[in-house]
């Protein structure tokens, strides 16, 4: 499963990890995912994403439906 968030689509970011004398090694930033289990009251199931922090916080400030329906909207996730 690769690591993106299925609710903002925020995905890795790459930089460079720099040492003491200033020699740069390219890296990459991961998201904060979280795997969660939410319950969509309005289709009586529960479903898993894979969410980062902000969307959890996302989904905690508009709901789980309208969250989706966002996503759905943006590309990010196929259907819903």
């Amino acid at each position: 499963m690769s690591k993106i968030c299925q609710i903002t689509g925020i995905s890795y970011q790459s930089g460079n990890n720099v040492s003491h004398s200033k020699r740069r090694v390219r890296r990459r930033f991961e998201p904060n995912l979280f795997v969660k289990k939410f319950y969509i009251p309005e289709q009586d199931a529960w479903v898993t994403l894979k969410v980062s922090c902000a969307g959890l916080r996302l989904i905690n400030k508009i709901g789980i439906h309208a969250a989706l329906k966002r996503a759905a909207a943006n590309g990010i996730i196929a259907n819903y």
